[in-house]
């Protein structure tokens, strides 16, 4: 959780009773994220990882310019998924060179921005190839560019695959080869590979072995390659704790997993390779909490609602809408009432018009009042920018670092 007890039992964050930023905010719902988590955070996964691996941090996570200012004095370098994340990154005054644009459908004007801009290219099929080599000579400029590559495996555990099988994501690990042999031929600066193939893994062993069967590809891709693989990217997965049955992820031993591979294979195979670990959710999702306050409680047929000022509008993860099969609650708490015993169980729903605006269903809860402030926690990642801000008109919320 992002928070701790004070004297008059509020949750804290970023040192701040939950009551005064609110004032400070001046209105609710508001996402607060705390840099000092976030720098903890950024600080433990280094110290886990072999010196040798550099920290790529995944803006879709957290697009929140100030976040990512933040962000820029701690990773090495950001991954984007868009021109306007790729312009909150410039911004930040991290060099191009460590700026990777990944993701399918980018546009030609996309494409434009991001040679012109000299970032790596990640590239999803063999048409964006033809458009980059394009751009390149239009603009005369020797476009930097990568392999975003669609695995022949899949990641046990991974809550969202995004690599194996049928994916819009890369291009299939069969068909690289041919479009390394176009590459070879197109006059572009070749950088190397990313492999990536599911997120939200709270699985230790299956990323590593993830990892390793993505070193041998890529290996394996490497002898097609026109030039020496200068970058490889692992993408991430690492999960976190969304659910009480949930278990945090152990990365000691992917640290040494990695450290492992670049012993025995990179260093051997890919000697001039800068490995790259590539982390959004596990960086960020932990720092942050969203916070509405209770507008109404009402009885229906036996069941308590807590009604809020938020809802699926802005958190829409919380709510069970963003991929979940069976819906779960994140962590929850009525924020002023930390030091009361649990004492009904009720359940959280939104301002909205739709039975799909639950932010908790059937959780023991103090006695919550009109005016008191209820936190959702894990609300650092995947939030307010993956949600549907426009739904029936309300008001965006504000999102504060502190």
């Amino acid at each position: 959780m992002t928070a701790t007890v004070v004297a008059g039992h509020q949750l804290l964050v970023g040192g701040i009773a939950v009551d005064r930023l609110a004032a400070r905010v001046g209105a609710t719902p508001f996402f607060a994220y705390e840099r000092g988590l976030i720098t903890e955070r950024v600080t433990a996964v280094r110290s886990a990882l072999p010196a040798g691996i550099h920290l790529s941090y995944a803006v879709k996570a957290n697009p929140m310019p100030a976040l990512l200012q933040h962000m820029s004095g701690l990773v090495d370098g950001f991954d984007v998924a868009s021109a306007g994340e790729l312009r909150h990154a410039l911004d930040t005054g991290t060099p191009a060179a460590r700026i990777s644009f990944a993701g399918p459908g980018k546009t030609t004007a996309e494409l434009a921005q991001g040679v012109a801009a000299g970032v790596t290219i990640e590239l999803e099929s063999a048409t964006e190839l033809t458009r980059v080599r394009q751009i390149s000579q239009s603009l005369g400029i020797r476009g930097r560019v990568a392999i975003r590559v669609n695995p022949d495996f899949t990641v046990r555990g991974a809550g969202m695959k995004m690599g194996g099988g049928p994916q819009q994501f890369g291009i299939d690990a069969e068909l690289v080869p041919a479009v390394l042999a176009d590459l070879a031929a197109a006059e572009l600066d070749f950088q190397g590979f990313h492999v990536f193939a599911g997120s939200q893994n709270l699985h230790t062993q299956s990323i590593c072995e993830a990892q390793r069967r993505a070193v041998d590809l890529v290996i394996e891709l490497a002898a097609s390659a026109p030039g020496p693989v200068r970058y490889l990217n692992l993408g991430g997965g690492f999960g976190i704790p969304y659910h009480e049955r949930d278990r945090p992820l152990d990365i000691a031993p992917i640290g040494a997993n990695l450290a492992e591979l670049l012993v025995t294979k990179v260093g051997p195979r890919l000697p001039a390779a800068r490995v790259v670990i590539e982390l959004g959710r596990y960086l960020v999702g932990e720092a942050g909490v969203y916070l509405t306050r209770v507008i109404d409680r009402k009885e229906s047929r036996g069941k308590t609602f807590l009604i809020v000022d938020g809802g699926m509008h802005h958190q829409l993860a919380a709510s069970g809408n963003l991929g979940q099969v069976i819906r779960r609650n994140y962590p929850i708490a009525v924020a002023s009432r930390l030091h009361e015993a649990p004492a009904e169980t009720v359940t959280v729903v939104g301002c909205l018009c739709t039975p799909l605006d639950l932010l908790g269903t059937d959780v023991v809860l103090p006695r919550a009042q009109i005016g008191d402030l209820i936190a959702v926690f894990q609300a650092g990642a995947y939030g307010l920018t993956a949600s549907p801000t426009a739904f029936l008109g309300h008001p965006a919320p504000a999102e504060v670092l502190v």
